[in-house]
């Protein structure tokens, strides 16, 4: 989690408050004592969860990286995109993932100083890298919609938006390497956390860096998604309606509203993709902006287990998006194919060649047995020789 990873407590511990992936120091039923946090039941299913997610997501968004990197020398600026998604989305199931399960079972942060920094800034990454690679694709499907002869630039524009996106995901990621740092507490014993406690003079700071990174990394790209597909539904639905009072008659290759079928098929792909980041995030986002507005009422009327269900589903999206590629892309299905192919080719060859051994040597040994099958044999081979027919060759041998 980027956005409510830590929670403040109280003032008694570090002149005001220590962090964690769970409160670090928790009041006791009287107000006055503190106790550290423990893996608790809430946070070993989250670290199964997590774990499962992770390998998941990791064999899915391989496969698609696999197969969108393998599907000719020449790829479309679409393939392209779903690549850059699919790394964005491999970040988050090997940087966002591990990070996460591992802090919430050591529960204190134990990787120094360093990590700390590294690490808080890597996650940063992969989750802006996920919303403006998303943001791009949207982009690029308003474009192709609004304009469709402008297919030879929309791979330059879409290149440049990529650059752009990664580009911006590390600038806006920069400030976590200057505000995360260790800290340690003495009471009720020593305790050390990855907290940006001390980087911030007042508290309005902090929330306003809280504030501007949810709008970044959620708020601004729902309303480009939002405003681009809303765009795309106008044209088509204006598209449709001049196509009735025009003519019955429909290209063949066309969708009925006068789109091709390709162009079609990706829209809806990149329809759903966008869905899933939206039902995915929007809830732990929401969250997140609360705890900032009105930190005491979160914490009295949510608890921690409903915190790790809404940060697990929002991981959720990096399985999603693999899988829809699969679903809305022939090419993926006929990368497979080949390589079932080849593995059943390679098989049925062993098959063969094992088969042919072994009838090899069962001849053998009826030769070896006696006269009578060696005379047998003799005169099958000048039976055969005569009639000009060929001796079987083993595999093998070719």
């Amino acid at each position: 989690s980027t956005l409510i990873m830590f929670h403040q407590l109280t003032d008694q511990t570090v002149n005001g408050s220590c962090h964690g992936p769970t409160p670090v120091c928790n009041r006791s039923a009287d107000g006055d004592a503190l106790q550290l946090p423990t893996f608790s039941t809430a946070a070993k299913v989250r670290v199964i969860i997590t774990f499962t997610l992770c390998a998941v997501s990791a064999v899915c968004n391989l496969v698609v990286l696999w197969a969108a990197s393998n599907g000719g020398k020449r790829k479309s600026h679409v393939r392209i995109l779903i690549m850059n998604l699919t790394v964005a989305d491999l970040l988050v199931t090997f940087i966002v993932m591990p990070v996460d399960a591992v802090w919430n079972i050591t529960v204190q942060w134990q990787a120094g100083d360093v990590a700390c920094r590294l690490l808080m800034f890597m996650k940063l990454v992969a989750m802006y890298s996920c919303a403006f690679v998303t943001v791009v694709i949207s982009l690029d499907r308003q474009s192709a919609i609004l304009n469709p002869l402008g297919i030879s630039e929309a791979k330059r524009k879409s290149k440049i938006m990529l650059t752009v996106a990664w580009t911006m995901s590390v600038i806006l990621s920069l400030p976590q390497i200057f505000i995360f740092h260790n800290v340690t507490i003495t009471v009720p014993e020593n305790f050390t956390q990855c907290t940006t406690h001390g980087s911030f003079v007042q508290h309005w700071q902090e929330t306003l860096y809280n504030m501007f990174t949810f709008v970044c990394l959620f708020l601004l790209p729902l309303v480009i998604m939002i405003f681009c597909y809303t765009r795309i539904f106008v044209e088509i639905s204006s598209r449709m309606a001049r196509s009735n009072l025009v003519s019955r008659d429909v290209h063949l290759r066309r969708s009925h509203n006068n789109i091709p079928k390709a162009r079609m098929r990706t829209l809806k792909m990149s329809i759903v993709i966008v869905t899933s980041f939206i039902i995915c995030w929007t809830p732990y986002y929401l969250l997140g902006l609360w705890y900032w507005l009105f930190p005491d009422k979160m914490e009295e009327m949510v608890s921690h287990s409903l915190t790790h269900m809404l940060f697990i589903f929002g991981l959720f999206n990096a399985c999603l998006d693999p899988i829809t590629y699969g679903l809305f892309t022939i090419h993926l299905h006929q990368g497979l194919k080949r390589c079932c192919r080849r593995s059943n080719t390679r098989t049925e060859l062993e098959n063969n060649t094992c088969l042919i051994h072994m009838s090899g040597l069962s001849s053998r040994r009826q030769t070896a047995s006696g006269g009578h099958n060696i005379d047998k044999e003799e005169g099958n081979d000048k039976n055969r020789m005569k009639s000009g027919s060929r001796p079987i060759i083993p595999v093998s041998k070719i």
